[in-house]
Protein backbone atom coordinates (compact mmCIF):
# COMPACT_ATOMS: atom_id res chain seq x y z
CA UNK A 1 0.00 0.00 0.00
CA UNK A 2 1.55 3.30 -0.99
CA UNK A 3 1.93 6.30 1.30
CA UNK A 4 -0.78 8.33 -0.46
CA UNK A 5 -3.36 5.54 -0.07
CA UNK A 6 -2.47 5.05 3.62
CA UNK A 7 -2.94 8.77 4.19
CA UNK A 8 -6.38 8.72 2.57
CA UNK A 9 -7.50 5.77 4.68
CA UNK A 10 -6.15 7.33 7.87
CA UNK A 11 -7.88 10.59 7.02
CA UNK A 12 -11.16 8.79 6.48
CA UNK A 13 -10.89 7.01 9.84
CA UNK A 14 -10.14 10.30 11.55
CA UNK A 15 -13.19 11.86 9.93
CA UNK A 16 -15.45 9.06 11.14
CA UNK A 17 -14.08 9.28 14.64
CA UNK A 18 -14.13 13.06 14.93
CA UNK A 19 -16.54 14.17 17.68
CA UNK A 20 -17.87 17.01 15.56
CA UNK A 21 -19.07 14.70 12.79
CA UNK A 22 -22.49 13.27 13.67
CA UNK A 23 -25.15 11.19 12.03
CA UNK A 24 -27.41 14.25 11.91
CA UNK A 25 -24.82 15.97 9.74
CA UNK A 26 -24.62 13.14 7.18
CA UNK A 27 -25.46 15.02 3.96
CA UNK A 28 -27.31 12.23 2.15
CA UNK A 29 -29.44 11.06 5.08
CA UNK A 30 -32.96 12.43 5.58
CA UNK A 31 -34.28 11.46 9.01
CA UNK A 32 -37.98 10.66 9.29
CA UNK A 33 -39.59 11.68 12.58
CA UNK A 34 -43.09 10.44 13.35
CA UNK A 35 -45.12 12.86 15.54
CA UNK A 36 -48.20 11.35 17.23
CA UNK A 37 -50.55 14.04 18.59
CA UNK A 38 -53.57 13.43 20.78
CA UNK A 39 -55.61 16.48 19.81
CA UNK A 40 -55.61 19.00 16.94
CA UNK A 41 -52.62 20.79 15.37
CA UNK A 42 -53.97 24.19 16.40
CA UNK A 43 -54.33 23.16 20.05
CA UNK A 44 -50.65 22.20 20.29
CA UNK A 45 -49.14 24.70 17.85
CA UNK A 46 -46.78 26.26 20.46
CA UNK A 47 -45.44 22.82 21.43
CA UNK A 48 -44.92 21.76 17.82
CA UNK A 49 -43.14 25.01 16.98
CA UNK A 50 -40.90 24.65 20.03
CA UNK A 51 -40.04 21.07 19.02
CA UNK A 52 -39.18 22.15 15.48
CA UNK A 53 -37.12 25.09 16.77
CA UNK A 54 -35.21 22.75 19.07
CA UNK A 55 -34.42 20.44 16.16
CA UNK A 56 -33.34 23.37 14.00
CA UNK A 57 -30.92 24.53 16.70
CA UNK A 58 -29.38 21.05 16.60
CA UNK A 59 -28.86 21.12 12.85
CA UNK A 60 -32.03 19.43 11.57
CA UNK A 61 -33.49 21.36 8.64
CA UNK A 62 -36.93 20.28 7.40
CA UNK A 63 -36.85 19.23 3.78
CA UNK A 64 -33.07 18.95 3.82
CA UNK A 65 -31.95 16.36 6.37
CA UNK A 66 -35.21 15.80 8.25
CA UNK A 67 -38.97 15.45 7.68
CA UNK A 68 -41.74 15.19 10.27
CA UNK A 69 -44.73 12.93 9.63
CA UNK A 70 -47.70 14.16 11.71
CA UNK A 71 -50.73 12.17 12.84
CA UNK A 72 -53.43 13.85 14.95
CA UNK A 73 -56.11 11.98 16.92
CA UNK A 74 -58.23 15.16 17.28
CA UNK A 75 -59.24 14.27 20.83
CA UNK A 76 -60.25 10.66 20.10
CA UNK A 77 -57.96 8.31 22.02
CA UNK A 78 -59.53 5.38 20.15
CA UNK A 79 -57.77 6.60 16.98
CA UNK A 80 -54.29 6.60 18.53
CA UNK A 81 -53.39 2.90 18.00
CA UNK A 82 -54.25 3.10 14.28
CA UNK A 83 -52.34 6.34 13.82
CA UNK A 84 -49.30 4.96 15.65
CA UNK A 85 -49.40 1.87 13.42
CA UNK A 86 -49.53 4.14 10.34
CA UNK A 87 -46.37 5.91 11.44
CA UNK A 88 -44.60 2.61 12.05
CA UNK A 89 -45.57 1.38 8.59
CA UNK A 90 -44.22 4.59 7.05
CA UNK A 91 -40.74 3.57 8.25
CA UNK A 92 -40.01 6.51 10.52
CA UNK A 93 -36.65 6.51 12.28
CA UNK A 94 -38.07 7.70 15.59
CA UNK A 95 -41.47 8.42 17.17
CA UNK A 96 -42.30 11.57 19.16
CA UNK A 97 -45.48 11.40 21.22
CA UNK A 98 -47.36 13.36 23.86
CA UNK A 99 -49.42 12.32 26.91
CA UNK A 100 -49.94 8.89 28.46
CA UNK A 101 -52.49 7.67 25.87
CA UNK A 102 -50.14 8.64 23.04
CA UNK A 103 -47.17 6.94 24.68
CA UNK A 104 -49.23 3.80 25.29
CA UNK A 105 -50.32 3.66 21.64
CA UNK A 106 -46.75 4.12 20.43
CA UNK A 107 -45.48 1.43 22.80
CA UNK A 108 -48.03 -1.06 21.50
CA UNK A 109 -47.19 -0.20 17.90
CA UNK A 110 -43.45 -0.95 18.06
CA UNK A 111 -40.79 -2.46 20.28
CA UNK A 112 -37.91 -1.54 17.97
CA UNK A 113 -38.39 2.04 16.75
CA UNK A 114 -37.14 4.52 19.40
CA UNK A 115 -39.90 6.53 21.12
CA UNK A 116 -39.49 9.92 22.81
CA UNK A 117 -42.39 10.85 25.09
CA UNK A 118 -43.39 14.17 26.61
CA UNK A 119 -46.24 15.14 28.91
CA UNK A 120 -46.46 11.78 30.72
CA UNK A 121 -47.28 11.85 34.41
CA UNK A 122 -45.97 8.51 35.71
CA UNK A 123 -43.78 6.70 33.14
CA UNK A 124 -42.81 3.92 35.56
CA UNK A 125 -46.29 3.38 36.96
CA UNK A 126 -47.77 3.12 33.47
CA UNK A 127 -45.14 0.59 32.40
CA UNK A 128 -43.50 2.77 29.76
CA UNK A 129 -40.05 2.42 31.36
CA UNK A 130 -38.50 0.11 33.97
CA UNK A 131 -37.14 3.05 35.95
CA UNK A 132 -36.51 6.75 35.41
CA UNK A 133 -32.74 6.30 35.60
CA UNK A 134 -32.65 3.19 33.39
CA UNK A 135 -35.67 3.06 31.03
CA UNK A 136 -34.59 -0.31 29.67
CA UNK A 137 -36.66 -0.44 26.48
CA UNK A 138 -37.24 1.61 23.34
CA UNK A 139 -38.87 4.59 25.12
CA UNK A 140 -37.52 7.55 27.06
CA UNK A 141 -38.23 11.28 27.33
CA UNK A 142 -39.76 13.70 29.80
CA UNK A 143 -42.32 13.46 32.58
CA UNK A 144 -44.51 16.49 33.31
CA UNK A 145 -45.46 15.82 36.92
CA UNK A 146 -44.07 15.03 40.34
CA UNK A 147 -45.76 13.56 43.42
CA UNK A 148 -46.19 17.05 44.93
CA UNK A 149 -47.63 18.63 41.78
CA UNK A 150 -51.40 18.24 42.35
CA UNK A 151 -51.10 18.83 46.09
CA UNK A 152 -49.54 22.21 45.36
CA UNK A 153 -52.35 22.99 42.91
CA UNK A 154 -54.92 22.30 45.64
CA UNK A 155 -52.99 24.49 48.08
CA UNK A 156 -52.90 27.40 45.61
CA UNK A 157 -56.59 27.06 44.79
CA UNK A 158 -57.65 27.03 48.44
CA UNK A 159 -55.52 30.12 49.10
CA UNK A 160 -57.65 31.93 46.54
CA UNK A 161 -61.03 30.32 47.28
CA UNK A 162 -60.71 31.36 50.94
CA UNK A 163 -63.54 29.60 52.80
CA UNK A 164 -64.50 27.15 50.06
CA UNK A 165 -63.59 23.56 50.89
CA UNK A 166 -65.56 21.59 48.28
CA UNK A 167 -63.27 21.34 45.26
CA UNK A 168 -64.03 19.78 41.90
CA UNK A 169 -61.46 17.88 39.84
CA UNK A 170 -62.11 17.75 36.10
CA UNK A 171 -60.46 14.80 34.36
CA UNK A 172 -60.72 12.54 31.34
CA UNK A 173 -61.20 8.93 32.56
CA UNK A 174 -59.65 7.63 29.33
CA UNK A 175 -56.34 9.20 30.36
CA UNK A 176 -54.63 6.73 32.70
CA UNK A 177 -52.55 9.44 34.37
CA UNK A 178 -55.70 10.92 35.91
CA UNK A 179 -56.19 7.93 38.19
CA UNK A 180 -52.84 8.58 39.88
CA UNK A 181 -53.43 12.34 39.97
CA UNK A 182 -56.84 11.92 41.58
CA UNK A 183 -55.40 9.67 44.30
CA UNK A 184 -52.75 12.27 45.07
CA UNK A 185 -55.35 15.03 45.21
CA UNK A 186 -57.55 12.97 47.53
CA UNK A 187 -54.61 12.47 49.90
CA UNK A 188 -53.77 16.20 49.80
CA UNK A 189 -57.43 17.10 50.39
CA UNK A 190 -57.58 14.97 53.53
CA UNK A 191 -54.59 16.82 54.94
CA UNK A 192 -56.11 20.20 54.01
CA UNK A 193 -59.62 19.43 55.27
CA UNK A 194 -61.15 19.68 51.79
CA UNK A 195 -63.69 17.51 49.98
CA UNK A 196 -63.03 16.42 46.42
CA UNK A 197 -65.81 16.10 43.85
CA UNK A 198 -64.43 14.29 40.77
CA UNK A 199 -66.09 14.85 37.41
CA UNK A 200 -65.30 13.21 34.08
CA UNK A 201 -65.30 14.70 30.58
CA UNK A 202 -64.28 13.02 27.33
CA UNK A 203 -65.87 15.52 24.94
CA UNK A 204 -66.71 19.26 24.81
CA UNK A 205 -70.34 18.35 25.51
CA UNK A 206 -69.34 16.46 28.65
CA UNK A 207 -67.31 19.47 29.79
CA UNK A 208 -70.55 21.52 29.68
CA UNK A 209 -72.36 18.88 31.75
CA UNK A 210 -69.52 18.72 34.28
CA UNK A 211 -69.73 22.43 34.98
CA UNK A 212 -73.49 22.19 35.48
CA UNK A 213 -72.75 19.66 38.22
CA UNK A 214 -70.06 21.87 39.74
CA UNK A 215 -72.48 24.73 40.24
CA UNK A 216 -74.56 22.46 42.48
CA UNK A 217 -71.81 20.79 44.50
CA UNK A 218 -68.67 22.98 44.59
CA UNK A 219 -67.71 26.19 46.39
CA UNK A 220 -63.92 25.92 46.46
CA UNK A 221 -63.17 26.01 42.76
CA UNK A 222 -62.00 23.50 40.16
CA UNK A 223 -58.71 21.76 39.41
CA UNK A 224 -58.41 20.97 35.69
CA UNK A 225 -56.05 18.03 35.26
CA UNK A 226 -53.38 18.00 32.50
CA UNK A 227 -55.12 16.79 29.34
CA UNK A 228 -54.83 17.54 25.63
CA UNK A 229 -58.62 17.88 25.28
CA UNK A 230 -58.72 20.46 28.06
CA UNK A 231 -55.98 22.50 26.41
CA UNK A 232 -57.84 22.25 23.11
CA UNK A 233 -61.05 23.42 24.86
CA UNK A 234 -59.30 25.98 27.06
CA UNK A 235 -61.54 28.90 26.07
CA UNK A 236 -64.68 26.85 26.72
CA UNK A 237 -63.45 25.81 30.18
CA UNK A 238 -62.34 29.32 31.10
CA UNK A 239 -65.72 30.79 30.11
CA UNK A 240 -67.66 28.11 31.99
CA UNK A 241 -65.60 28.62 35.15
CA UNK A 242 -66.23 32.37 35.13
CA UNK A 243 -69.93 31.84 34.42
CA UNK A 244 -70.12 29.41 37.35
CA UNK A 245 -68.21 31.91 39.53
CA UNK A 246 -65.59 29.27 40.31
CA UNK A 247 -61.87 29.95 40.67
CA UNK A 248 -59.87 27.53 38.57
CA UNK A 249 -56.34 26.18 38.42
CA UNK A 250 -54.97 24.40 35.36
CA UNK A 251 -51.63 22.88 34.39
CA UNK A 252 -50.77 24.93 31.28
CA UNK A 253 -50.19 28.66 30.88
CA UNK A 254 -52.09 28.54 27.56
CA UNK A 255 -55.23 27.87 29.57
CA UNK A 256 -54.69 31.00 31.67
CA UNK A 257 -53.95 33.06 28.58
CA UNK A 258 -57.38 31.90 27.33
CA UNK A 259 -59.08 33.20 30.50
CA UNK A 260 -58.44 30.62 33.22
CA UNK A 261 -57.61 32.04 36.64
CA UNK A 262 -54.33 30.27 37.44
CA UNK A 263 -51.99 27.63 36.12
CA UNK A 264 -49.31 25.69 37.94
CA UNK A 265 -47.28 23.27 35.88
CA UNK A 266 -44.39 22.77 33.52
CA UNK A 267 -43.81 25.03 30.54
CA UNK A 268 -45.10 22.73 27.79
CA UNK A 269 -43.33 24.39 24.83
CA UNK A 270 -40.07 24.31 26.80
CA UNK A 271 -40.53 20.58 27.41
CA UNK A 272 -41.07 19.90 23.73
CA UNK A 273 -37.99 21.94 22.86
CA UNK A 274 -36.09 19.84 25.36
CA UNK A 275 -37.52 16.67 23.77
CA UNK A 276 -35.65 17.61 20.58
CA UNK A 277 -32.38 16.94 22.41
CA UNK A 278 -33.53 13.36 23.07
CA UNK A 279 -34.33 12.91 19.39
CA UNK A 280 -30.89 14.26 18.50
CA UNK A 281 -29.05 11.93 20.89
CA UNK A 282 -30.93 8.87 19.63
CA UNK A 283 -30.37 9.72 15.96
CA UNK A 284 -26.68 10.05 16.77
CA UNK A 285 -26.61 6.52 18.14
CA UNK A 286 -27.71 6.66 21.79
CA UNK A 287 -30.14 3.97 22.96
CA UNK A 288 -33.42 5.01 24.63
CA UNK A 289 -32.79 2.30 27.23
CA UNK A 290 -29.73 4.24 28.43
CA UNK A 291 -31.19 7.77 28.45
CA UNK A 292 -32.75 8.66 31.83
CA UNK A 293 -36.27 10.06 31.86
CA UNK A 294 -36.27 13.68 32.99
CA UNK A 295 -38.62 14.82 35.74
CA UNK A 296 -39.56 18.47 36.07
CA UNK A 297 -37.45 20.43 38.53
CA UNK A 298 -39.44 23.64 38.22
CA UNK A 299 -43.12 24.52 37.88
CA UNK A 300 -44.34 27.95 36.84
CA UNK A 301 -47.25 29.85 38.35
CA UNK A 302 -49.27 32.10 36.04
CA UNK A 303 -52.17 34.26 37.27
CA UNK A 304 -54.81 36.13 35.25
CA UNK A 305 -55.88 39.27 37.16
CA UNK A 306 -58.53 40.11 34.58
CA UNK A 307 -60.25 36.80 35.35
CA UNK A 308 -59.83 37.38 39.08
CA UNK A 309 -61.64 40.69 38.71
CA UNK A 310 -64.45 39.04 36.75
CA UNK A 311 -64.84 36.51 39.59
CA UNK A 312 -64.70 39.20 42.28
CA UNK A 313 -61.58 37.59 43.76
CA UNK A 314 -58.62 39.35 45.31
CA UNK A 315 -55.43 37.40 44.74
CA UNK A 316 -53.26 37.37 47.89
CA UNK A 317 -50.14 39.47 47.53
CA UNK A 318 -48.04 36.49 48.54
CA UNK A 319 -49.22 34.60 45.44
CA UNK A 320 -48.64 37.57 43.17
CA UNK A 321 -45.05 37.81 44.40
CA UNK A 322 -44.53 34.08 43.76
CA UNK A 323 -46.02 34.18 40.26
CA UNK A 324 -43.78 33.75 37.24
CA UNK A 325 -46.20 35.83 35.19
CA UNK A 326 -49.23 37.97 36.01
CA UNK A 327 -51.63 38.67 33.14
CA UNK A 328 -53.28 42.05 33.60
Amino acid sequence: MNMQRRSLIAGGMTLLAAPGVTLAQTPDKVWRIGFLGTVTPSAFAPQVEAFRAGLLDLGYVEGKNMVIEYRWAEGSFARLPGLAAELVRSNVDILMTMSSPGAAAAQRATTTIPIVMSGVGDPVGFGFVKSLAHPGGNMTGLSNQSAEFVGKQLELLMAVAKKGTRVSVLGNPDNSSHVTALKNIQAAAQRAGATIHALDARTPQEIDKAFLMMVQHVDGGVIVLPEGLFIQQRSQIAELAVKARLPSIMAAREQVEAGGLMSFGVNNPAQFRRAATYVDKILKGAKPADLPVEQPTRFELVINLKTAKALGITIPQSLLLRADEVIQ
